[in-house]
């Protein structure tokens, strides 16, 4: 897939992974609209050459359904999500433990169900933008890692739906395998587990590979540009081990 030209909706494309995504498909002169809560930093993209930015809440069904159909893009990343409270299982509370379920599997089913019910043009693309932890589990942030999980099965769900209805749309999970410094999601759990291992920060972060969110914004890119994911439905991306397929 030529990316040049395309419309492609980046939800949570404001900072971070989101950010790095956005700036990735600019670079590949798509047509990108970025979607982001904060307005503030949805300005901030707008100043980004050929990104239209919408100020909206990802949960929310109603501009979901009207940023989809307004956009009618080729494409539609689901980035955005709540950064995990960090605490042990044996103390947190339901609602801190139920946070990221609120708001990445809210968000994801929401974007999923305006792509399969408007529908999204024959050929479209939906990827949802996961995590390591959906795959080894997290014993600092339980229910943000199940959450991510939650979002695999929402994929496979719609992709079945969409083979069974003949809408011809595609569901991919992109599963980002490490911890990304500057970003809200990864700094919170580098923080968490350094003070768990006696670590500072920097000692904590140097655990994980050298990988920018820019880098991981060309490497998802290239991907869909190369394969148009369709060899496989869930994707592991890591500085050191590059592209991998889970299943």
């Amino acid at each position: 897939m030529d990316l040049e030209g395309k419309r492609i909706v980046v939800v949570g494309g404001s900072r971070g992974l989101g950010k790095g995504l956005a700036e990735a498909f600019v670079a590949r002169a798509a047509d990108v609209t970025v979607v982001a809560r904060n307005v503030d930093a949805v300005r901030g993209a707008a100043e980004r050459p050929a990104v239209t930015a919408i100020s909206a809440d990802a949960t929310d069904v109603d501009a979901a359904w009207r940023i989809m159909e307004e956009t009618r893009p080729d494409i539609v990343v689901m980035n955005a999500g709540a950064e995990p409270p960090m605490e042990r299982i044996d103390r947190i509370g339901w609602e801190a433990f139920t946070t990221n379920w609120n708001v990445d599997v809210k968000a994801a089913l929401h974007w999923v169900q305006a792509a399969l019910t408007l529908p999204m043009t024959a050929g479209g693309l939906v990827v949802i933008v996961s995590s390591g932890a959906a795959v080894q589990g997290s014993p600092l942030s339980g229910g943000y890692a199940g959450a991510k999980r939650a979002q695999w099965f929402i994929a496979k769900y719609a992709e079945g739906l969409s083979a069974e209805l003949g809408l011809g749309l595609r569901f991919r999970v992109i599963v980002p395998r490490q911890m990304f410094v500057g970003t809200g999601v990864g700094d919170t759990g580098i923080r968490a587990y350094a003070q768990k291992a006696g670590r500072t920060f920097a000692e904590q972060a140097a655990t994980w590979p050298d990988m920018t969110p820019r880098a991981f914004g060309d490497t998802v890119a290239d991907l869909i540009g190369r394969t148009d994911l369709a060899d496989a439905m869930i994707y592991a991306v890591r500085g050191d081990t590059g592209v991998t397929v889970i299943e």
